[in-house]
């Protein structure tokens, strides 16, 4: 007997990115498909077809979602196949109410961010506590990929490897017991995120309730992005282009051109000054110890791109910004900025930046998208290298060269129709300490770990630049301990928190007192790879 499966493909809010990634998502179900059907006999239904009048075949709204899930038998196996990024409330409420066995697909393709999708919709469905099985496959012939698959049809689910996770075992190390005074130090004082608007592009997995935050001292003063638009206009122009010149002083490499639905202008750029003085004062007067702006829908109509902003907020040399009586806000480090409003990497960013500057370390972190990785094609090192990219958020100091090896370039139109110039650049080599704070079994997690920042041929990182987002900025990173399958089955997010120490014994201590730090705010902390 032919059995059956359905089939659903979340996609983006905005109709441009919709339309221009279609094709590439049409062809990777059609492979899919055909997998299915040639070796196991599987029917594969979609729940929903293309449309001519928009021009894509995604599930485009959460009301979409939900119409579509109503029309379908709620027992049967479903997939949901990603080749893009998607907003996972469009198919989350459908998926909570499904009672069949759930998997969760993405092509192991740079292309476009269909890794990231996958990796958030699974991060959403852990934290509303829904099972699911997840895959990904360059090409559907992988044996990982019919393992997972079987074991999925027969029997519902298929266990990942995830061998390199252990406990995160207390010590009474120096680092620890820094990272133990830190903890009670901050809860005593308190500390504010400064959020504008949450729930940005969907991502139910970067919502942390205020009630796991309480405990350890954290809250929440939520900010409206259309009190940003009016600080914005107030800000005189003059003050802007100070900022502006302050900027390009320090050897800012901005891309300008003339068509500004296409290219980078100066306009945009003054916009983007205009929003990171505005944005730092704002958070600063309601007292905030981290900000995240969401942009993506509503200021994507209004103003550039927020992601040059994020950049300089992370750097701990960067433009200037004066209170009303003329003193300077943060002086000499960053304001923690968490891209996308990802309120799990503001509660990261707050605890490293306390832990670097405890332990005399660099300041500066970001989250990065765990966009994609290959082998090096150049044969320069024969580990595996991982592609972290994101649009915003990267500080001119993970760079090579810094301010000067940083890049301005128009954000991508079909995603930023207001245009905006990126932070973007290469990061540079060194030691790193990755995280990611994350909502399971309705508690707060950490999985933490070690890797580096590597070097590679000029011709390599375009390369990689070339088959994702050349405009974004990239760290190639490598995960110790860590392999590519097991990261992508454990991952509880599509972001990765980044940061550097001057040398490898520098990390381990960040390493240390990071988990002494969040396991005494209580925070599960799982050391990964380490073993």
């Amino acid at each position: 007997m032919e059995k059956r499966v359905l089939l659903a493909a979340s996609g983006d809010l905005r109709p441009t990115a919709n339309q221009v990634c279609w094709q590439a998502q049409h062809e990777m179900e059609q492979q899919l498909m055909a997998v299915l059907s040639n070796r196991y006999g599987v029917n594969v239904e979609r729940i929903h077809q293309y449309d001519n009048s928009k021009g894509h075949g995604f599930l485009d709204s959460q009301r979409a979602g939900l119409e579509a899930f109503s029309r379908v038998d709620p027992t049967v196996p479903i997939i949901v196949a990603e080749s893009v990024w998607q907003y996972s409330h469009h198919v989350l409420p459908g998926l909570l109410k499904h009672k069949g066995p759930i998997l969760t697909v993405a092509n192991w393709s740079g292309q476009w961010p269909g890794l990231v999708g996958m990796l958030n919709l699974n991060a959403s469905l852990t934290k509303a506590g829904r099972a699911y099985t997840t895959t990904w496959s360059e090409d559907f012939q992988d044996y990982l990929f019919h393992q997972t698959v079987a074991s999925w049809l027969n029997t519902g689910s298929f266990q990942h490897d995830e061998s390199h996770v252990a406990p995160y075992n207390p010590g009474n190390s120096a680092p620890e017991q820094t990272g133990r005074r830190l903890a009670q130090a901050m809860r005593s004082s308190g500390m504010i995120l400064g959020v504008f608007d949450e729930g940005c592009m969907g991502m139910y997995n970067a919502i942390i309730p205020d009630e796991l935050l309480f405990p350890m001292g954290i809250y929440k003063e939520r900010l409206s992005q259309s009190a940003l638009l009016y600080a914005m206009s107030v800000v005189p122009q003059e003050e802007a282009e100070v900022c502006l010149q302050w900027i390009e002083s320090r050897g800012f490499n901005f891309h300008f051109g003339a068509d500004p639905k296409e290219e980078l202008t100066r306009e945009q750029v003054l916009s983007q000054c205009r929003m990171y003085l505005a944005a730092a004062r704002m958070a600063d007067e309601m007292g905030c110890d981290a900000l995240g702006i969401q942009y993506q829908q509503g200021l994507k109509d209004m103003c550039p791109a927020s992601d040059l902003v994020e950049g300089l907020l992370n750097n701990a040399e960067r433009p200037p910004i004066t209170r009303p009586n003329g003193s300077l806000i943060r002086d000499g480090e960053p304001y923690v900025h968490f891209n996308e409003v990802d309120e799990c990497a503001g509660v990261d960013g707050i605890l490293t930046l306390a832990v670097n500057r405890a332990l005399g370390q660099p300041l500066e972190s970001t989250l990065h998208d765990l966009r994609w990785g290959d082998k090096d094609r150049t044969g320069t090192t024969d580990e595996y290298v991982w592609v972290f990219e994101i649009s915003g958020g990267a500080p001119p100091a993970h760079h090579v060269g810094g301010y000067a090896g940083s890049h301005g370039y128009r954000q991508p139109s079909m995603y930023f129709p207001s245009g905006g110039a990126t932070c973007s650049g290469i990061s540079h080599p060194g030691e790193i300490v990755w995280s990611r704070i994350y909502v399971d079994s309705n508690g707060l997690n950490m999985d933490i770990g070690r890797g580096r920042s590597v070097e590679l041929p000029a011709e390599e990182t375009q390369r990689r630049l070339d088959a994702t987002t050349p405009v974004w900025p990239v760290m190639n990173g490598v995960l110790d301990g860590v392999t590519r399958d097991q990261m992508m089955a454990r991952h509880k997010s599509n972001h990765i928190q980044v940061t550097f120490a001057h040398d490898a014994s520098g990390a381990d201590d960040v390493l240390r007192a990071k988990s002494a730090l969040a396991a005494e705010w209580g925070i599960r902390v799982h050391w990964c790879g380490l073993g």
